[in-house]
């Protein structure tokens, strides 16, 4: 079945049944549409592209925040065989250029905001005229679908950048189509559920979990623009959604709501999924026993997307990611490129469906990425003698301190366990005698002693794990997606004194 098959069973299967609750211009009276109607907003827009000019291999990109028109332009792209470019709505003017400048768009479409920070040039249209004139291009006669190979490039995914340029990762048709198949199925997921979509569309999280799952289940979906703290538990009770995908800071916010209303919501969903970025044990714990429902989390990227989860039906192991989903398989590799043992650290290698193409105009990095069909992930994993697999963090954040490998999700886990500590990172400082030592930030509660924590740390871990200093910090930098930008975060003022 191909991508657009797999989006038919709804668009076009369930034309008559509601879709959407579109909530991103009047969260109090969301706009309700069948099916029936998103198809054909989609087919509008897919004829105003064909008249424009647009031909399949062309790129659209779209710098938008959550909004009705980015999935216009999504699914008008998939018919089109046109390659969707989503860009992160929160960046700014040099990461713009980057996008612009690596992806070649034909066109951006954005908002006249937003227009500012395009480069000079850049070709745009206002998303605020979009869907008017769409409007007139509408054909009710008959659909326009462009019939197109499942290894064609679908979006080209962008890379969030936290340790260097953007890499986007060319998305195949077959790689869409085989996630939302594999989750659908893995969770469960039926036109029965309300999934309520607060992630950006922009990402993977949202676009190829969310958007996808949604249509080839069939299943309805309430559009918000972001997730929003203030208004979450009005939000909730209002939609009662059974399936939520969300990330460590949803989940953390969520602990916030009152006790009635986390009993209700809890009472009325199915399921909570997490990804993203590593689950917090104690966010785990709390939110079950708040809500009664046990968050299931996976592991995926940009370039992969789903490789790994918690079994539905199945212990939820907090700290862990679970297994490979079907299709995908996992290794996990030691330095010498050898089978770590079990229990041991190694990178974790992956191949399957969803692995993407490659990266776009970037030969080096693909060659770089793959070997014999497997993807290196960078990321640090091992693996237990029951299957489950279990992340230590990326392989470029490993510390390595007088010739000892040291973790930072280790460290960070026992920080989060502390009474008063609500998020740790942490990173290596360099030392004059050991190479690098670990540095912990944390967002903590009064009253903070890091001394106290340091000497918690070292209660429960080797010396040389333990950290050098405890840095207080209002909040740590994040992405759109919750991932810690390192390179962000403030200079530590014990550096000269640690001969650094």
């Amino acid at each position: 079945m191909s991508l657009q098959e797999l989006l038919d069973l709804s668009l076009v299967g369930r034309a008559g049944a509601v879709g959407l609750e579109d909530a991103t211009r009047d969260p109090a009276s969301p706009a309700v549409l069948t099916f029936g109607e998103i198809d054909a907003r989609a087919d509008a827009t897919a004829r105003l592209l064909a008249a424009r000019g647009f031909v399949a291999g062309d790129r659209l990109a779209f710098f938008l925040p959550n909004r009705l028109e980015l999935l216009d332009l999504f699914l008008a792209c998939v018919r089109l065989g046109v390659i969707a470019v989503p860009m992160n709505a929160l960046y700014r003017e040099r990461e713009v250029a980057h996008l612009v400048a690596d992806s070649a768009p034909k066109v951006v479409v954005t908002t006249a905001d937003r227009a500012a920070y395009l480069p000079a040039g850049t070709p745009w249209w206002d998303v605020a005229t979009l869907a008017a004139e769409a409007a007139a291009h509408a054909d009710p006669g008959r659909r326009l679908v462009v019939p197109m190979d499942g290894e064609a490039i679908a979006a080209l995914v962008y890379t969030s950048g936290t340790t260097g340029k953007a890499k986007g990762a060319m998305l195949t048709r077959n790689n869409l189509a085989a996630n939302a198949a594999v989750l659908t199925t893995c969770w469960q997921i039926t036109a029965a559920d309300r999934y309520l979509a607060v992630l950006p569309l922009f990402h993977v999280h949202g676009l190829a979990n969310g958007v996808h799952c949604w249509l080839a289940s069939g299943c309805r979906m309430r559009l918000e623009e972001r997730f929003d703290a203030a208004r979450a538990a009005d939000v909730l009770r209002a939609f009662r959604p059974t399936l939520v995908f969300g990330v460590p800071a949803v989940y953390v916010r969520l602990l916030e709501l009152d006790d009635a209303t986390a009993r209700e919501v809890g009472a009325a969903a199915r399921l909570f999924v997490s990804g993203s970025a590593p689950l917090p044990a104690h966010v785990h714990a709390a939110f079950e026993a708040r809500y009664g429902q046990r968050i299931l989390e996976r592991y995926g990227m940009s370039e992969t997307l789903m490789t790994i989860g918690n079994p539905y039906a199945g212990e939820r192991r907090a700290g862990s990611v679970g297994f490979p989903f079907p299709g995908t398989a996992v290794r996990i590799l030691d330095a010498s490129g050898e089978p770590a043992a079990e229990g041991e650290t190694g990178e974790l290698w992956v191949k399957g469906p969803t692995v993407c193409a490659g990266y776009w105009n970037r030969p080096d990095a693909t060659e770089a990425a793959f070997a014999g069909g497997w993807f290196r992930t960078g990321d640090l994993g091992a693996r237990g003698a029951d299957g489950y697999v279990t992340l230590r963090g990326r392989g470029s954040d490993l510390i390595i301190s007088s010739g000892f490998n040291v973790y930072p999700r280790e460290i960070e886990d026992v920080l989060l366990e502390l009474p008063g500590v609500r998020e740790a990172v942490v990173v290596g400082a360099p030392h004059a005698r050991k190479g690098e030592v670990p540095l912990a930030y944390v967002v903590a509660d009064d009253p903070f002693d890091g001394d106290a924590l340091r000497a918690a740390c070292a209660a429960s871990l080797a010396s040389f794990k333990v950290p050098v200093d405890v840095v207080r910090v209002d909040a740590l930098p994040r992405t759109a997606l919750g991932k810690v930008q390192k390179h962000l975060l403030p200079a530590w003022a014990g550096a000269a004194a640690e001969g650094a």
